[in-house]
Order: C-alpha cells, then structure tokens, then sequence
C-alpha cells in the first residue's frame, strides 16, 4: 500500500520523541500491534474494525487525524465493489455450529426445563389421588362433608438453571460469545453503540471482545471489564464468576 499510513505514524512519533513503549502504556495498544501498522504489516493485525481502531487511537494519541487515517486504510483493504457492513446480532436462536451435530445448549436447557415441569405436574397429580372422604385432601367438617370453598394450591414455577448474560456496546466493538456447550451465540459479530446483545441464559459462557467498549450483565449484576483498546476475553463460570483469558485462550468464532 502506498499512502504511507505507516510512515506517518512513524514520522509524527519520532518528531515527539516517544518510543512505542510509553505509546502501549498510554493507550493500552500492544507493542507488536503498532509496529505491525508503522510497518504496515496489516496481516499481522486482526482487520477490519479492530485495526480502523487502533489507528484512529494511534493517530488521535499523536495529534493527527485519526479518522482520516482509518478511512484511508479501509479504502485501501476495501475488496471489489466496497467494504461489507458489520452484521447486526439478531434477537433469534443460534443454531449449531456449521459440520457439528451436537444440540444447541439452549435446546438443552429448554429440554431440561420441560422435564423438570413435567416430573412437578406428575407429583401434584399423584398427591391428589387417594380414597375418597378424608384422604381426598379436603378438611372434614362436624357433619362428616368436605369444607366448602376449597382451594387448590397453585405450583410454583421451576426457576430456569444457568447464568444469565447480557451485553451492550459503549463504542464499537466485536464480539464473539459462546455457551457451555461451545455453540456460538454471538458469531464474531460489530455491535455499534449502544447495541445490545441478549439475555442469553447458559451454565457458562466464553467471551471474545475487540476492546473493552463494553457493559456486561450476570444475572442481573454489573460486571467488571477491563478498559483497554486491544482485544481482552473472559470465561464466566456457573457461579457467574469472571476468569479473564490469555490471547491463546479465547473464542474467535471461526
């Protein structure tokens, strides 16, 4: 590529005298990521969005344009006929993973649900058998009849198993979700600001995020994200605990 976006980050940093170490502690870009763009090695940065964003960060950082830069590397990577628009993530049941036959963990859940409701309608039934008079259930009265007015105690819903999950872009971010069973219910998509992704409800999660621009709610609860601009991930357990992970580590919804 021939626009020289690299080199003009390479100029503008070397004229304010900073090294790309004091960069990375400043805007929380990794060090290998911005030799990557001062080199224009966009191979080695993950595309798209994410790296439109760790060039309008960079740029902003040394005073230039930071938005004219990411426009012009994405008419540069820009395939024939333009750049497709992100996906939006859809309120709709993920199905199963493309050449996999598991079920789906949702499925799962709903089946396990059914099940459980099923055995407590069977208990009701069975205790309402019996002989007839006393035994019926109904309270006797002096003359040896049931007390009139007699109440059927209504059965309480089973509460849903799993944790609950629900996300909303502060900025834009892309995401990648997955349930226990490794079934993607996000699938490496962009939420814009202010887009929503959920409630999903699963016994664990694993989440991919392009930067921190992000809320995430467990089980109704604020959780703790980290602020950064490169891609941070986390598992959350049964408990609704959080356990970040390692680059190595995350889901990429490939």
């Amino acid at each position: 590529m021939d626009n020289g976006i690299g080199a003009t980050l390479r100029e503008a940093r070397t004229r304010r005298k900073i090294d790309l170490v004091e960069v990375e502690d400043a805007i929380k870009i990794r060090v290998r990521y911005l030799q990557a763009i001062e080199n224009e090695e966009w191979d080695a940065l993950p595309g798209g969005a994410y790296t439109r964003g760790f060039i309008r960060t960079y740029a902003n950082y040394l005073g230039l344009d930071g938005e004219r830069l990411a426009e012009d590397y994405r008419r540069s990577t820009a395939p024939p006929g333009g750049e497709r628009p992100p996906k939006r993530v859809e309120p709709v049941p993920t199905g199963a993973r493309k050449g996999g036959s598991r079920l789906s963990g949702q499925i799962v859940v709903a089946a396990v649900v059914v099940v459980l409701l099923g055995l407590l309608v069977a208990i009701g039934l069975a205790g309402g058998d019996g002989d007839e008079g006393s035994q019926s259930g109904a309270p006797a009265t002096e003359g040896g009849g049931s007390a009139p007015g007699r109440q059927t105690q209504a059965t309480a819903p089973a509460p849903q198993p799993g944790v609950a999950l629900e996300l909303t872009a502060t900025a834009e971010v892309w995401v990648c979700l997955l349930d226990a069973a490794e079934e993607p219910l996000v699938e490496g998509l962009i939420l814009e600001e202010g887009e929503g992704a959920g409630p999903f409800r699963s016994p664990g999660y694993e989440l991919a995020l392009g930067n921190g621009s992000v809320t995430m709610l467990v089980d109704g609860k604020p959780a703790e994200i980290e602020e950064s601009s490169s891609p941070v991930g986390y598992e959350i357990g049964p408990e609704g605990d959080l356990t970040a992970l390692e680059e190595g580590e995350r889901p990429d919804c490939e």
